[in-house]
């Protein structure tokens, strides 16, 4: 294995793969390591779908190996330290290697820690996560009877920012289709003040909780779990007075203890994870050290390259972009780091590639049922025109469920993880 290589790539998800297969397929005689500890390589978009049992676990793992591109380097290893001004990054145990240019794609992390209770109630007593185990998920699912099944999210970007109310809907109609839905109470308690950002698809999804009768909670930020006794706390936190109100009747038993913070019981409690960029990128000289995106790669929201070192670029989930952290939002930026790699690389002149913040959520709202939901900056609908001429897809499809659970994975192993979209 080389010291030195004209490109190395932190992260061998997603982002990592992807930008990869596609440099080498448009520069092949590119010499390229990827640094990345996993054995295993998962697609997670699946993992809403384990959760409510109509995917198998084992058929969204495949061996990190068999990824990896022809003619790549793989540096099984954990990154933990860059010097941005010698080009050097080291390694747990493999040493140093030192590069022309640098690819950030290391991910997003679970910050267990941050919400006090989750690390010790995370996995039993009917507290799940399709971001940590979707299998116990669907055991929580079969095995609940009545009660409080609520579903929320942290206050921190997270990835995917739809799963928490994918598996709330498909659970929903799992407890119509197992005559619990009488018994049950579902609850959608998130810290944002509506469903959806983007309004055609709000649309939607807000008739959708109005006919199920699901309870929404706007404004509901969670701050702690005390698994023993089954209970989640919130902070009300929106802006202004008198915000906080239990709903009338109480069905939910909930309860307020001093002005903000409400207690709520639950049977079932599905969360996202607080989530960060991981610590090595945290620490590095290349992560923003101040303001809302504290901790997050610094790079231009449009061509991907580091604000500071123009032979850096980041992509994925750690980069600090005004959008959805998704694999959809990854396809279109792989291209972008790729061709504005390659434009520095060989000094054509050409006018600089650029990402306009698309990302996409296929919000599952029951088996069978999907809204596939795109998007750019600013909360800009951005629907494929071709698609768009035969489906509505602001509303619910059996079709995009069908893209969903069969064509998105094929799409992914076959083309995305090949550099061939």
């Amino acid at each position: 294995m080389k010291s030195h290589y004209e490109v190395i790539i932190v992260g061998g998800g997603t982002g990592g793969i992807m930008t990869a297969a596609q440099l080498k397929l448009k520069r092949p005689k590119t010499t390229v390591a990827i640094i990345e500890p996993s054995d295993e390589h998962a697609y997670q978009p699946a993992w809403t779908l384990v959760g409510a049992g109509t995917f198998d676990y084992d058929d969204t793992i495949r061996p990190e190996k068999d990824q990896i591109p022809k003619d790549v380097d793989w540096i099984k290893d954990f990154a933990t330290t860059f010097d941005a001004e010698n080009n050097q990054v080291s390694t747990k145990s493999s040493g140093n290697f030192t590069y022309d240019y640098l690819i950030l794609t290391p991910g997003i992390q679970m910050d267990l820690d941050a919400l006090p209770g989750l690390k010790e109630a995370l996995g039993k007593d009917g507290v799940c996560s399709n971001y940590t185990d979707p299998e116990y998920t669907w055991e929580v699912l079969q095995n609940f009877k009545g009660g409080n099944a609520v579903f929320t999210q942290p206050t921190t970007p997270i990835k995917c920012g739809g799963a928490p109310q994918k598996i709330m809907y498909l659970a929903e109609h799992y407890l119509r289709k197992h005559d619990l839905r009488e018994k049950s109470n579902v609850i959608y308690a998130t810290p944002g003040s509506v469903i959806f950002g983007v309004k055609e698809f709000a649309k939607t999804l807000n008739k959708i909780i109005i006919e199920r009768e699901i309870i929404f909670k706007p404004y509901y930020a969670p701050v702690k779990i005390d698994g023993p006794n089954k209970t989640i706390y919130f902070r009300y936190s929106e802006p202004g007075e008198n915000g906080c109100v239990i709903n009338e009747g109480n069905l939910i038993n909930e309860r307020l203890e001093g002005d903000t913070l409400i207690a709520m019981p639950y049977e079932m409690l599905h969360l996202a994870p607080p989530q960060s960029a991981p610590d090595f990128i945290k620490n590095s000289p290349f992560s923003l050290k101040e303001g809302p995106n504290k901790g997050w790669l610094d790079v231009d929201v449009n061509t991907l390259q580091h604000n500071e070192y123009p032979n850096v670029f980041g992509l994925g989930d750690s980069a600090a972009l005004p959008t959805a952290k998704t694999g959809a939002a990854i396809r279109k930026q792989a291209p972008v780091v790729v061709g504005n790699l390659i434009h520095i690389m060989e000094q054509d002149g050409k006018q600089k590639e650029k990402y306009e913040g698309y990302s996409s959520c296929p919000l599952v709202t029951g088996y069978g049922k999907m809204v596939l939901a795109e998007f750019k900056y600013g909360n800009v609908r951005d629907s494929d025109p071709f698609l768009s001429k035969f489906v509505d897809t602001t509303k619910e499809q059996y079709s995009m469920w069908i893209l969903k659970k069969y064509g998105l994975p094929y799409l992914y192993w076959n083309r995305m993880m090949k550099g061939k979209m």
